[in-house]
């Protein structure tokens, strides 16, 4: 079960795209979120001449979304060498203690941890060249540890960067279908989006109606690892992959132009739009579905 939380964001300079403050006022871990354009002043910031681990959030050249995990003594110094070197990165988010507990020690473990924990989500490719180094402490500074990480990804998920939200899984026998020719891929609506399954097939050819707009996107996945191909007509999902909407989903399995609303099909034959979008009539009383 979820526990309800209140998260308070501040904004230091009154500018909402600036830099923010977020924390849950009970706890003692903060994120500073950074936008690149305004870091000389967040670097004059306290907060970011502490020890902390940090995340820098961006796309390549490809269209593809990736981070970069890391940790410093002087969070403020690191991004400064960052912003001389990384070309690519847009965002920073920076974790720190509001009461200065942090060790080298703690945050060399957070950044292997949270290192861990994006590959294993698969929401954004990683830029890292290799495997952060994992710290020795005790047990009980595990545990510690483990609590700050709980904060930390609540906080940055609320942010808008869910690094480490898990895509739910749901049996298949529940989940949405999209078929078309040689395609069949399965998915299901959540919070950021739609999530296409791995191992689900994708028509390859795209339509020629839709090449314009569609083939940047098919070459991404590829690229990214999301898509592979299996002969000269389907792709597979070699990983399970979230898009922006029901309808791009769609327009990837089939390779074409789809409205995902109607083409996603739950076991019993109803359309995404029928069950998530359906407005009961002054006369009908509404009807509480079990889903999954």
């Amino acid at each position: 079960m979820t526990t309800p939380r209140t998260i308070q964001i501040f904004l230091p300079d009154g500018n909402p795209r600036g830099v923010r403050i977020a924390e849950i006022t009970s706890r003692t871990v903060k994120v500073v979120q950074v936008p690149r354009a305004h870091l000389d002043a967040a670097c004059e910031r306290q907060e970011l001449a502490n020890v902390g681990v940090y995340f820098l959030v961006g796309e390549t050249d490809s269209g593809l979304t990736q981070a970069y995990v890391g940790e410093a003594e002087d969070c403020a110094v690191r991004l400064r060498q960052h912003n001389k070197t990384k070309d690519w990165w847009t965002m920073a988010l920076v974790c720190v203690s509001k009461t200065q507990d942090f060790t080298k020690a703690h945050v060399k473990y957070l950044e292997w941890f949270a290192h861990q924990e994006i590959l294993a989500t698969g929401r954004f490719r990683l830029e890292n060249n290799t495997v952060p180094t994992k710290s020795h402490v005790s047990e009980s500074v595990v545990a510690d540890l483990m609590d700050h990480f709980d904060t930390l990804r609540i906080l940055v998920s609320t942010l808008g960067y869910p690094f480490f939200d898990r895509i739910q899984t749901v049996s298949v026998a529940e989940r949405l279908v999209c078929k078309g020719k040689k395609a069949q891929a399965y998915g299901e609506y959540i919070d950021d989006g739609f999530v296409v399954f791995a191992g689900g097939i994708a028509n390859r050819e795209i339509a020629a109606s839709a090449k314009a707009n569609m083939q940047p996107v098919q070459t991404r996945l590829l690229e990214a690892g999301v898509l592979e191909a299996l002969d000269a007509e389907t792709l597979r999902f070699a990983k399970s992959h979230v898009f922006p909407s029901p309808s791009q989903a769609a327009a990837i399995v089939l390779a074409r132009s789809a409205n995902g609303w109607v083409e996603w099909k739950y076991p019993d034959g109803r359309t995404l739009d029928e069950v998530k979008r359906y407005v009961p009539g002054p006369d009908e009383t509404p009807t509480c579905l079990n889903l999954g």
